[in-house]
């Protein structure tokens, strides 16, 4: 295997792009996407940096003024001025309007109105944190300082630009930016859609990780484990993943100790590790090992001789090999030696053929510092993990990490740490959860029912759950603490039927979300979005922190609060955008452009599904429910026409990337609703598929019709006018 692993790169912008003069370089990326370069040395840099691969995009329509003393650059959209001086970019040199508006951006403005993107850790948030700047802005403007980013060599590996000098000789570096400009108002679609086709777009996970996560900070032995993963199936209580955490391996042999490292199985806790993770994989469960690389590898491992002689190190000196994530040869010993044998068939070409690990989580937490200046070990473990587990091709690869930076969105999915156990801290996770939709980072998975100290009530817990059948990736965690307890059934019976059912949910839902994993890797929306993501954003879309688009035809507003001990309700206020809206579950109608006063039990989760929204579900599974479904119940609710298009392939593999993949298209229009034979490889989906239709609003108790197709039949079901 060729390490490190090279990425497909189109770094060089079109010629025809590129506008120059004595110093300065702009690159009209799109016609309202700039790059803006600086060089007093007329040195530009146009290698792929950790954010932007591929700068070689269509030439847009632009008209350019170019003299001795000014350029201008004019699009569709925007305009750009700059006075040519030795001084470079000043306020009083460089400015571009925003044709629509008028707006002005001059070199230097604080972002004010930027609408934010994410954070690296939520690591013990017990409220709101400080977030980055994404690539959204009120104003309409957003700017991204690549200047100090890294850049690839030929090789695949990361290093400074000739402009970075070391730092402690920064007073003397050479002046050089290199900005890139999003002017694109309030279309944010097309600003993610352009962003991803400059960056990378967002790749397709897997789809078992749509379902629900069993880990926990505990010291688990194998028969233990196995007996709780039997426990969620006679409680219907369907798991997709099984997390073993970092008590999976030993940490010392006598006084040698590495913190949380390490790499050797636990024998007196795991005795067979291959027989439980080929157990596991017969109950439909796949796995993951928790990764703390920081203590480098020591002398009681089990690899510490291969891998120091790999180094060319004395093993009977038995000294501790460091971790260095700036050393090729290093890294490339740290996967083929450390990694590749647990992960074992893992990384075979042929599915049900894995007796290995299926993912790692990189539980990095050891700071930003590393052997290459200004290379950040988080954002290059995301970046080698993820290619790494893709090495044969065939294996559809991500990592499960915190968020390194921007260009992160192309390694999903997030890990966001360790938060507290209060109701403070479930109430920021919505407005975080969406705003990472601003830098394309829509995957974050959270601890659901927080991570440390006492446990509140069981209304917390139940609240979290609800929130996590709604949130990107659902995943029950805590840390190693006996009085926390995440076993819905362990708590009182009417928490543990909600959360039972809302588990449920989740499963039914994968179809529905496994389309909108499609229309992210496609357009770069994420399934959570924020409300001002609506044709037209009004005042009040940008004031409804706490609830958020979940996909194409849902908003969701999860209770975050406890409810009323009087009246047993809890209060939510919900803003609605224009148009009809549903009650997704009872099929209540309610008005858009409007805040509502929801009052929810602690059962029911305010959740609002579009006039025409269109929904497949799969039937509610007590276990499994990962596969194609041969039944599927599609939710209409009447108002409008709409198309929903049903997004299906094998699953977990690369063939999706060379066309192996069908999509059924559902139409709503008028009072006909109609299934579409499928397109593309109809092979992958089932060849006889029951469907359920359910009219809302109207009658969403019992089918207003059944029906089976093949997928090159079509069925149109006539809807009763109500």
């Amino acid at each position: 295997m060729t390490f490190p692993p090279v990425p497909t790169f189109h770094p060089a912008a079109n010629a025809a792009s590129i506008v120059t003069a004595k110093n300065v370089r702009f690159t009209v990326l799109t016609d309202r996407l700039i790059r803006l370069e600086y060089s007093r040395a007329d040195q530009f840099e146009d290698r792929p940096s950790q954010a932007f691969w591929h700068r070689e995009q269509p030439v847009p329509r632009f008209k350019q003024i170019v003299s001795d003393s000014s350029i201008e650059i004019e699009t569709d959209y925007l305009h750009l001025k700059y006075q040519i001086t030795a001084k470079g970019f000043t306020a009083r040199t460089l400015s571009i309007t925003l044709k629509q508006t008028g707006v002005t951006w001059r070199y230097g403005a604080k972002q004010t109105g930027n609408l934010k993107g994410t954070a690296r850790t939520l690591d013990m948030a017990g409220r709101d944190i400080k977030l980055e700047n994404g690539l959204l802005s009120r104003s309409g403007w957003a700017v991204m300082d690549d200047s100090e980013s890294l850049v690839f060599n030929d090789s695949g590996w990361l290093e400074p630009r000739p402009s970075q000098t070391p730092r402690i000789f920064k007073t003397f570096r050479t002046p050089q930016h290199d900005l890139y400009f999003f002017g694109y108002n309030t279309d944010y679609a097309a600003c993610l859609n352009d962003f991803t086709a400059l960056a990378g777009a967002i790749p397709m996970i897997p789809r078992y990780i749509l379902g629900n996560w069993w880990s926990r900070y505990w010291a688990y032995t194998q028969e233990e484990l196995q007996s709780l993963m039997e426990e969620f199936r006679a409680h219907a209580v369907p798991l997709s993943v099984c997390i073993i955490d970092m008590d999976w391996h030993i940490t010392k042999t006598g006084n040698a100790s590495p913190g949380w490292t390490g790499y050797t199985w636990n024998r007196s806790l795991f005795p067979d590790p291959e027989g439980l993770i080929r157990w596991l994989h017969e109950q439909g469960l796949r796995t993951a090992l928790n990764l703390h690389p920081a203590k480098g590898i020591h002398s009681h491992e089990q690899q510490y001789e291969q891998m120091a002689q790999w180094m060319g190190k004395d093993p009977s000196q038995k000294k501790p090999i460091p971790f260095d994530i700036a050393d090729p040869h290093f890294m490339k010993g740290y996967f083929e030696i450390l990694h590749h044998p647990y992960e074992s068939a893992a990384s075979s070409t042929e599915r049900g053929e894995r007796d290995g690990v299926d993912f790692w989580w990189m539980d990095w937490q050891q700071g930003k510092k590393s052997n290459i200046p200004g290379l950040d070990p988080l954002w290059m473990l995301n970046h080698l993990h993820y290619h790494d587990l893709g090495r044969g091709g065939c294996k559809r690869p991500f990592v499960f990490s915190r968020w390194g930076g921007l260009g992160n969105h192309r390694y999903p999915i997030g890990f966001s740490g360790d938060t507290l156990v209060r109701w403070s801290a479930l109430s920021f996770q919505p407005r975080f959860t969406a705003t990472a939709a601003n830098v394309a980072y829509g995957w974050w998975s959270h601890d659901i029912g927080g991570h440390m100290f006492k446990d509140k009530t069981p209304e917390l817990y139940l609240r979290w759950v609800q929130f996590g059948v709604f949130s990107p990736i659902m995943r029950l965690h805590s840390t190693k603490l006996p009085t926390l307890e995440r076993r819905p059934w362990a708590k009182p019976e009417r928490v543990h039927r909600a959360a039972r059912d809302a588990m449920q949910l989740r499963h039914a839902l994968i179809p529905y979300i496994y389309s909108m994993a499609w229309r992210a890797h496609r357009t770069g929306i994420s399934l959570v979005t924020p409300m001002y993501y609506t044709d037209h954003p009004n005042a009040s879309a940008f004031e409804a922190h706490d609830q958020y688009f979940f996909g194409s035809e849902l908003i969701v507003a999860p209770i975050t609060a406890p409810s009323n001990p009087k009246t047993g309700f809890a209060v939510k206020q919900v803003w609605l955008p224009p148009g009809a809206w549903f009650n997704f579950f009872t099929g209540r109608t309610f008005k858009g452009n409007e805040w509502h006063t929801i009052e929810a039990t602690l059962e029911e989760i305010p959740v609002f599904a579009k006039a025409g929204a269109i929904l497949p579900l799969a039937p509610r599974p007590a276990w499994g429910g990962l596969d194609n479904p041969a039944e599927l119940n599609v939710h209409i609710f009447p108002g409008a026409d709409n198309t929903f298009d049903l997004y299906e392939d094998d699953g977990e593999t690369t063939d999706y990337q060379r066309g192996q993949y069908a999509i059924t298209r559902f139409e709503l229009k008028g009072n006909t609703f109609t299934v579409h034979a499928a397109q593309g490889a109809s092979s992958l989906i089932p060849q006889q598929r029951t469907y359920r239709v359910y009219l809302h609003g109207l009658n969403n108790k019992d089918a207003l019709a059944t029906f089976t197709l093949a997928p090159s039949e079509s069925r149109s079901v006539q809807i009763p006018v109500s």
